[in-house]
């Protein structure tokens, strides 16, 4: 039997001290599990984690997986986070089921668990560290269960998409174009002032922050290239 260890450590930073040598010792899978992308708070943490990942050896045989919620995809800046992680090899899925705050699963031996986040601890999260083999494979059963029945990120991204009505791709052509807001009320007959409401609601229905996002979220979906 393995020599087993279970330990807490209370914030990122303190995780990063005292267990960040865990992530670089990763050989041939890193699964995470996360209700978002917000767990790691301090963007100093984050970096520090992924320099050790990015040091661990061998990385063409290293599989990495990554679980979410459609939480996670809630902004653009968190898809095109996503996207950046499958260009570099990663594997994403999302389901609906109900996932931690964080799960991190090493080569199958060490697992790192995020608790919630409390407003009153000045230092963060608190983590529990173990490499007990009898907890370790039972969470990833339980992990490997949901990813089984989860889709993949493109598949998702595809099957989420909002429903737009000719008006509505006209004012996306109108975007696309550069017109003016003059303009395209213009063009769609209607007043200045319902053009740009239209505007906002065809954002809020790609769950766009910007015009310009509105047109990236398009594209993913395929609707610029729909007849």
């Amino acid at each position: 039997m393995r020599n087993e260890q279970v330990f807490s450590v209370q914030g990122d930073a303190e995780l990063v001290a005292r267990a960040g040598h865990l992530f670089e010792s990763a050989q041939t899978e890193f699964v995470c599990a996360a209700r978002d992308l917000d767990t790691w708070s301090q963007p100093e943490a984050r970096a520090g984690i992924a320099r050790r990942m990015g040091a661990s050896g061998s990385p063409g045989r290293l599989t990495v997986r990554k679980l979410l919620s459609p939480v996670a995809l809630a902004d653009e800046g968190a898809r095109a986070h996503l996207r950046e992680v499958r260009s570099q090899g990663a594997l994403v899925r999302i389901s609906g089921s109900l996932l931690p705050h964080e799960t991190i699963l090493i080569d199958r031996r060490v697992m790192i668990l995020a608790g919630r986040e409390t407003p009153a601890s000045p230092t963060g999260r608190e983590y529990t560290v173990t490499t007990s083999e009898t907890l370790v494979e039972g969470v990833h059963s339980m992990f490997r269960a949901i990813w089984d029945t989860a889709v993949d990120l493109d598949s998702y991204l595809r099957g989420d998409v909002p429903h737009l009505d000719a008006e509505g791709r006209v004012i996306l052509d109108a975007l696309a174009s550069g017109l003016t807001d003059e303009s395209s009320a213009r063009r769609l007959g209607v007043s200045l002032r319902t053009y740009r409401r239209r505007v906002a609601d065809l954002m809020a229905g790609l769950e766009a922050g910007s015009r310009f996002q509105a047109g990236l979220r398009a594209g993913e979906l395929g609707l610029a290239r729909r007849p």
